[in-house]
């Protein structure tokens, strides 16, 4: 039978529709795909379905299991990778974990040295089949322990089914004690030992510091929470309107180098160009913190940091502020102040003469405001793009693997580990502790890839390295000395 125009019409329309719904539907489907395709390092890829549950702790027993993953066909997960963002490329900081695991780049790392390593340990981790166990020794300062453990359950959530199995020995006390002169000569075997800092004598693995995760015991947030706050505070206060003099805030108690740094305050009878005040942690728990917020701290144009018994977890809060950084000489290093540079990120200041060399720093920064402006500037930057939480995890995730490539023993948990969890961490936490745990707990795995690693230093460019922060700090001290004999000899 003949169709007539408006029969014609219909039919023409129904079929637009039905391809149109198709084609929705073919899209909606493609972007969950797509949205959720998690890529481990092995290429094997898995679907990570998320699930909307209350934050903890409104519900400590729906923390664990908030997402499944499901296989998908090797060929799809293969199609669908021309699809993903372009993975970014690793701070230059993170070339220091082939330096930090160099020692043992040779022998790989036998059960025998693990043990050694507990000597000093506070607690054994074991991650097995993406769970994490855990053997403690002893109790650690305050909570740094517990709050080590935590970061650690949450680059598990971050990377879910990531990271190889391992074991590891981890000290959570300040200095470092693995000395590298003791492991000289046919003594050969060092024990790899993590901790948060180490200096250029020791072997110590260096790992971020409990504080990303929230210093409950002195109310400092979670590290995300704190740079979005440092970050308010900076715009609170122009670089041009702040104090033209350099301010520092802490406990004098701690290192002989603080105390006499309080000797450059100013008086009646000196001004070395600085604002120095004493913090008081006791009076302040007392009476609420309300006297410590790192955010009300950006309102000098020079900001002091000096270590304290080992290196201070001050430092990037300090070097979040804008501020041009006056860095007191250290001993010590953390993970991330490597790859930091004299001159372009923060002013050396010498620690054998500080009260001359603070002098100097300000009044150079006061005579090259719009340099002074920019060092402060770009030490910040650094710190709220290269220090993120984000690259945090990611320098936790390639410090582990690359420890774990070297591993000669299968990892194994001791019958008297105890399995970590959200919930068995959190739920018996009280106050503070288990606010800043649910505040730094991640919630959904990440939907980036991690960074790509950089690929260790050849001798040759470490040296350059090495020889140009070198380089730089001996001009400031150049300068500083041509300054102070001008200022003796002025007519």
């Amino acid at each position: 039978m003949k169709l007539n125009n408006n029969d014609e019409q219909h039919k023409v329309v129904s079929l637009l529709g039905k391809n149109v719904v198709k084609a929705t539907v073919f899209i909606v489907v493609s972007l969950f795909i797509l949205g959720y395709l998690h890529f481990n390092d092995s290429a094997d890829f898995k679907l990570i379905t998320k699930i909307n549950v209350p934050k903890f702790p409104n519900q400590c027993g729906a923390v664990q299991n908030q997402s499944h993953q499901v296989h998908v066909s090797q060929n799809l997960a293969s199609r669908l990778n021309l699809n993903r963002s372009k993975q970014t490329t690793c701070p230059s900081y993170f070339r220091w974990i082939h330096e930090d695991l160099r020692p043992w780049k040779a022998t790989g790392i036998t059960r025998d040295m693990v043990e050694k390593a507990g000597r000093t340990a506070h607690f054994r981790l074991v991650i097995h089949g993406g769970k994490a166990y855990v053997k403690r020794y002893k109790k650690s300062i305050q909570t740094r322990a517990d709050f080590t453990l935590w970061g650690i359950l949450q680059l598990l959530r971050w990377y879910p089914g990531r990271l190889p199995d391992l074991e590891l020995m981890f000290d959570a006390d300040d200095r470092p004690i693995v000395r590298s002169d003791d492991f000289k000569g046919q003594n050969m075997d060092p024990p790899p030992l993590f901790r948060y800092c180490s200096d250029d004598a020791s072997l110590d693995i260096v790992f971020p510091d409990w504080s990303f995760w929230g210093w409950a015991e002195i109310n400092i947030e979670p590290w995300g929470k704190s740079l979005e706050a440092i970050k308010k505070g900076n715009n609170i206060t122009q670089w041009k309107d702040r104090v033209a003099y350099a301010y520092w805030k802490g406990n004098p108690d701690v290192d002989p180098g603080r105390k006499d740094l309080l000797k450059c305050n100013v008086s009646e009878h000196e001004d070395w160009n600085t604002r120095l005040y004493i913090q008081d942690w006791d009076k302040e728990s007392k009476e609420g913190f309300k006297n410590s917020n790192l955010e009300n701290q950006c309102t000098h144009r020079y900001k002091i940091y000096i270590e304290g018994w080992a290196w201070s977890v001050s430092e990037k809060y300090i070097m979040a502020c804008d501020s041009m950084t006056l860095y007191v000489k250290p001993r010590f290093y953390d993970f991330y102040i490597r790859g930091m540079m004299p001159l372009q990120h923060y002013w050396p200041i010498r620690d054998d003469s500080k009260c001359t060399s603070l002098k100097f720093a300000v009044h150079w920064g006061n005579t090259h405001v719009d340099k002074a402006r920019e060092i402060g500037e770009v030490g910040s930057r650094f710190i709220r793009e290269e220090v993120n939480m984000k690259y945090v995890y990611d320098y936790m995730f390639h410090l582990l693997n690359e420890y774990a490539k070297l591993l000669k023993f299968k990892p194994e948990f001791p019958s008297d580990a105890e399995e970590i969890t959200p919930d068995s961490m959190g739920c018996p936490a009280t106050e503070r502790w288990r606010d800043f745990m649910a505040e730094s707990m991640v919630i959904s795995p990440s939907e980036e890839l991690p960074c790509e690693m950089l690929p260790p230093y050849d001798r040759l460019a470490l040296k350059e390295v090495l020889e140009k922060k070198a380089n730089l700090t001996r001009q400031v001290e150049l300068w500083e000395d041509q300054y102070f004999h001008d200022l003796t000899n002025k007519p």
